[in-house]
């Protein structure tokens, strides 16, 4: 069986990569995730808190990502204060899950979203994948909510 392309992907709330996405008030979709790029030898990598929102169609409408700079490079009770601050900022939300559309930006030279990953070869699948850091994959069905880590 062939994969097909993903067109919107569900995200089911649950107590992990997960736990703070639903719908606000004003029926905004939305999803508060902590994207990374990982420390190598020569790179000392960078952490984010990344808020985005979307319609009820799924398409992105609006991001606001804080950079907090390489691991262990800033105080952890700045980091939640941050986190719960952005949480904050929704106003009342329901958490539950969303479907919304993969996508892409770019903060500080990097490619952040749900980003689409193409098969390379003939027995690869369609997938997508949070990025950076890769936390989250998301694979067929896409309606099933599930992510693999």
């Amino acid at each position: 069986m062939q994969s097909i392309k993903p067109e919107k992907i569900a995200i089911d709330y649950d107590n992990y990569h997960a736990e703070h996405i639903g719908i606000t008030s004003d029926g905004l979709q939305f999803f508060l995730t902590t994207p990374f790029e990982p420390a190598f030898p020569n790179t000392e990598g960078c952490e984010y808190i990344a808020l985005f929102k979307f319609d009820l169609e799924g398409n992105l409408v609006d991001s606001t990502i804080d950079t907090l700079g390489p691991r262990g490079s800033y105080d952890d009770d700045f980091r939640k204060e941050k986190y719960l601050s952005r949480l904050d900022e929704l106003g009342e939300v329901k958490f539950q899950r969303i479907e919304v559309k993969p996508f892409s930006i770019e903060h500080n030279g990097v490619k952040m979203g749900l980003i689409v990953r193409e098969p390379e070869e003939e027995d690869d699948v369609w997938a997508v994948e949070m990025l950076p850091g890769n936390y989250m994959a998301f694979f067929e069905p896409w309606d099933s909510g599930e992510y693999d880590t």
